[in-house]
Formats: structure tokens, sequence, C-alpha cells
């Protein structure tokens, strides 16, 4: 079924009993030609363009809860392409495209909103720094404008400017940048993915991964062995387990990363707003509340909830961008848990081991790599070497020494 305006004035009509399921619930089958692991964004984009810029519809998504159970649907849901390094600029920036198309190209509504993206800069050298990384976005094709401290006075008026512990002396801003809603990109992905032939297996865990000389055979699940000329990892937070089961060790730790939501207000914040001498970042949804977040929090783990000390750090730093936000009431927090790179940036290729791939790394920045992260995924497993746009981010930069440090933090996962 197509949506469309005539499609649902049909069903009104109707009494709404024309719908069909979103997607199908298949049982396995014996054999893939490809197996996802992960129904995440990534997963599930990755199946979808293997089936629709490959033609590789034999593929099933095997995920170990139900689709979007993961960190696709625990994020705050910004997307921009606002990097400094060339491999990081041109592979966002082509994601960033593939968000203006992504409603019509799947036919769902992921409310794709671009608001803009304000990085605020409380310091010279800052302003300095984020004038080169303008340039650079430029450079790269992205779109990008250095404000002064009255235009942004006037485009975020309840921004704390003066005085303030951190007075605002510039800004970067992306226009293109925005929000995009997390679940409706899971269950878009989700559902363009099985039109095309692709299986969702839901409640499907991967226990185990076969290889036999050197190449990959197929996965052990909770619902039997499946084989597979070739298994690409999606798992995010929990890759390093999973890659485990074939014998590959990560560079990789997980770590909780949260994110909260205050009671809903009247429209107050139009942009997406990040602090410059914090982590912090912050937007207002569609239903009215204040979505922001900041920090992982400092230890590993792989529990989907948080800790008070980030609390704490993270109202902080709303109080210092916003004095005013001190009056209104926190609803909720949940977390994800961040596949953390020792150099912040993702890993998309191949391994040792022959049919296997790996899509991990993301670090803070999965979400809005989700379309290029599948396309460039998918383009991968189907022609067995990398596209120019993620070849950089191949597994064994680590060892040679090509790392791609946007940060300049050096090789500490928590610092990423």
């Amino acid at each position: 079924m197509s949506y469309s305006a005539f499609a649902l004035l049909k069903n009104a009509l109707s009494g709404n009993r024309g719908w069909k399921p979103v997607w199908r619930d298949p049982e396995p089958k014996a054999h893939y030609n490809t197996i996802v692991v992960g129904g995440g964004g990534h997963g599930l984009a990755t199946a979808y363009y293997l089936a629709k810029e490959h033609g590789i519809t034999d593929v099933a998504v095997v995920e170990k809860g139900y689709l979007g159970s993961g960190n696709v649907g625990r994020n705050t849901t910004i997307i921009r392409s606002n990097y400094l390094l060339p491999d990081n600029t041109r592979f966002y920036e082509w994601s960033l495209k593939l968000w203006e198309g992504l409603e019509q190209d799947i036919n769902y509504n992921a409310m794709v909103s671009q608001r803009g993206v304000l990085n605020l800069a409380h310091t010279d050298a800052q302003r300095d720094a984020y004038a080169r990384r303008g340039n650079a976005m430029r450079i790269a094709g992205a779109d990008a404008d250095l404000l002064t401290r009255e235009e942004i006075r006037a485009m975020v008026p309840l921004l704390a400017m003066d005085d303030a512990r951190f007075p605002v002396k510039a800004g970067l801003l992306q226009r293109r940048g925005g929000t995009v809603r997390h679940d409706a990109v899971a269950w878009g992905y989700a559902r363009a993915a099985d039109q095309r032939g692709v299986d969702l297996l839901q409640n499907c865990e991967v226990i185990g991964i076969r290889v036999e000389n050197g190449a990959v055979k197929g996965v052990e699940t909770t619902r039997g062995f499946i084989g597979a000329r070739r298994v690409a990892l999606a798992a995010a937070g929990h890759s390093s387990r999973v890659a485990e089961m074939a014998g590959l060790r990560l560079p990789l730790e997980s770590h909780v990363l949260q994110a909260f939501v205050s009671e809903g207000v009247k429209p107050v914040l139009d942009q997406v707003v990040t602090f410059g001498a914090g982590h912090f970042y912050i937007s207002q949804s569609d239903k009215g509340g204040l979505v922001f977040g900041g920090d992982i929090d400092g230890y590993a783990s792989y529990a989907q909830r948080g800790s008070l000390p980030i609390v704490e750090d993270v109202m902080e730093c709303a109080m210092a961008l916003f004095p005013s936000f001190s009056r209104l009431r926190y609803l909720r927090q949940w977390g994800g848990v961040m596949d953390m790179s020792m150099d912040g940036s993702p890993i998309i290729g191949t391994t040792p081991i022959s049919g296997l791939f790996l899509n991990c790394g993301w670090c803070y920045g999965g979400f809005k790599a989700t379309p290029a992260s599948g396309w460039c995924f998918a383009w991968t497993i189907a022609k067995g070497e990398p596209h120019a746009l993620n070849a950089g981010f191949r597994l064994d930069r680590f060892a040679t020494g090509h790392v791609i440090d946007e940060k300049g933090a050096g090789a500490q996962a928590n610092l990423h």
C-alpha cells in the first residue's frame, strides 16, 4: 500500500478498516544471500539499500528484540554535517542529502525538520576554530554561516548572552541541519525493505557466528542456524560482543549516553543549539518538550539507563545557557549503548574473515549517519570493497596510524 492523502481519505471514509500490516512477520529461511545482524536504523537502512541500489533482495535482518528497540529510538534526533575532517565532512554531507529526500524515497513521513543547528562559541579561539570548520564545510559542499552575537541574539532570544558564566562570542550555523523523528526512521526503513522482499526476523537473537576455513557460513540464533553467503554486523553498542563470536576483537568500548525530555511548553526554541563550553545540545520537539543531552557516562556499561552525576551535569549546562528553563520539570530520561571507537569515528568495511562485514564505532554520531551508513555499508557488502565515502573508515586504520580524530582527543574512547 502506498501512503498518500488519497489513501488517508479513502480509509477514513471506510472506518480505517483497509490498512494493512506495515511489514510481514516471516519464518526464517534455511539460507540467505546476506544476513544483517541488528534491526536498528543502520541495519534496516543497509537491507533497504541492498535491495534498492544493488538488487539483492534475498536478505534477512536479524534482531534480538523488536525492530527499533535500540539506539535508533534512544537519541536526541539531531541531523547535521558540520564536521571538519574531509572523511567525515564528505560522509555526513552525503547523509544529510539522503535525509533531504528520504520521505519521498521510502514513502513514509519521517518528520524531517531542517530547523538549523547552531554551535555556540564562547572564546575568541573557539570562534576562530568555528571559522576554520565552516570554511572546510563549504569546501566540501556543505552549508555554513558564521554568526555574530547580534545575529544569535535575534535568533535565540532566551539565550544567556552577556551576564553569563560563558558569554556568547559567535556561532556556527548549519541551516540545513535539524531533527528527524527517530521512531519513524526505523519504521519507514523497515516497511520499505519489507516491500522489496527483505525478511525482518524479530525476537531472533544471534548467539554464534559459524566460520569455517576463514569464511563465514551463517549465524546461530535462538530460532536455529541460518546459513548465509555474507553476514553484516550492525549491532551498535553490542558490536564487540557479536564480533567476538567470530573471533574478532574490536577497538571499541561500550558506554551509556543519556537523553532527557522536559514537560511540554509553547514554542520557545526554533533551532538545535549546542553549548561550546560543555557537551550539551537541546531542541524542542513537535509535542513541545525540550529534548536535550550531554556526555556519556564515564564507565563501560551495557545498561540502557544512566546515572545521577550525568543528570546533574546536563542540567547545569542547560542552566548556563537558558536560565529561564530552570522552572521546567523534566519528564523522563533514557539511555542508549554507544559503541565508542578510539578516534571517535566509525568503522564501515570488510574484516579478515571472508564474507563478514562490520559497521560500528558510531560514538555520538550514529543517528545522523543512518542513511549514509546504510547506503555505504550496502555498497561495501555488494561490491566486496568500500565506497570512496567510507574508504577511510576501515578497521585496520588503528594499526596503521590512519586515525580520523575529529576532536583531537587522542586514543581514549571516553573522550570522543
